[in-house]
Order: C-alpha cells, then sequence, then structure tokens
C-alpha cells in the first residue's frame, strides 16, 4: 500500500477492526511515518443463472421472491417464510462453489422446499416452472404429492 504523504510502498498495520462488509486498516508508512487508514472490501463473484434460452444473467434474490409471492398469493405463507426460503436457497447455491448454475437447478431446489411448505402453492409454480400445456401434466404432479403425503 502506498503512503499518501510520500508515496513509499511499504507501510506496517497498527490497528485492524472488522467493519460491515470490509476491514477497516489503520497503517503507519516505514519511511516517514504518516499514519493513514484503508479499507479492505471483499469482492465476491457474483452467481451467474443459465437460462432455458442459453442466455446468462446475475442470481437475482429479489426475482425469486416476486415470483414465490405470485405462487403463494392468498395462501397462508407468510412473507418471512419465503425471504427464509431464499436465504436458504441462495446459501445452498453459494456453498456449491459453482460460478454457474441453470434455472432448472434453481427451480428444483425451489420446487423441492414449497412441498414442504404449502402444496397449492407448489403446484401453482409447478405449472409456470414445468410449463404445464395440458390438464394431464396438472394430474401428474397433484398424484405425486398425494402419494408422497400416504
Amino acid at each position: 500500500m502506498k503512503c499518501p504523504e510520500c508515496s513509499c510502498e511499504e507501510s506496517k498495520v497498527i490497528d485492524s477492526r472488522p467493519t460491515e462488509n470490509k476491514v477497516r486498516r489503520r497503517r503507519e508508512c516505514i519511511q516517514c511515518g504518516f499514519r493513514f487508514t484503508t479499507y479492505e472490501i471483499v469482492e465476491e463473484v457474483p452467481l451467474m443463472v443459465l437460462k432455458k434460452d442459453n442466455s446468462i444473467e446475475p442470481f437475482d434474490r429479489e426475482k425469486l421472491v416476486e415470483r414465490l409471492c405470485r405462487a403463494t398469493v392468498k395462501r397462508p405463507v407468510s412473507l418471512d417464510t419465503i425471504e427464509n426460503m431464499v436465504e436458504d436457497i441462495a446459501a445452498e447455491l453459494k456453498n456449491s462453489l459453482q460460478r454457474e448454475v441453470t434455472s432448472d437447478k434453481i427451480g428444483e431446489l425451489v420446487l423441492h422446499k414449497l412441498k414442504n411448505i404449502d402444496h397449492v402453492a407448489y403446484i401453482r409454480f409447478a405449472s409456470v416452472y414445468r410449463d404445464f400445456n395440458d390438464v394431464d401434466s396438472f394430474m401428474k404432479v397433484i398424484s405425486e404429492l398425494t402419494e408422497d403425503n400416504k
């Protein structure tokens, strides 16, 4: 780190404190003794989503919350439950250490969690995610749910 006073490239760290999303370091120049503060910020590589049309976009947590709110409209599912579910999914995706994830993988994670929360919301989300084209598709998912509950 260059000293802002004399441009010497050597300094020593006197104090280091973590703050919100960064580390504050108090430094002293080896050459002139000038003290200055630096901040280190963790650089996160964004999680990218590979969509069905082969386009790639950054993972958008708010977009997923919005989609889940649509699926749970007029259902007894709180916003806190949705937020926690999205937080769990985001953490699981980041912990997988993959830089790219398919939208199919995200959809499957959502369906797996929704199945335990609300069956109607599960069917609503599945109908859009799996692109149901006929009644048989709905019946198949409903029969899977009833078999799982037995």
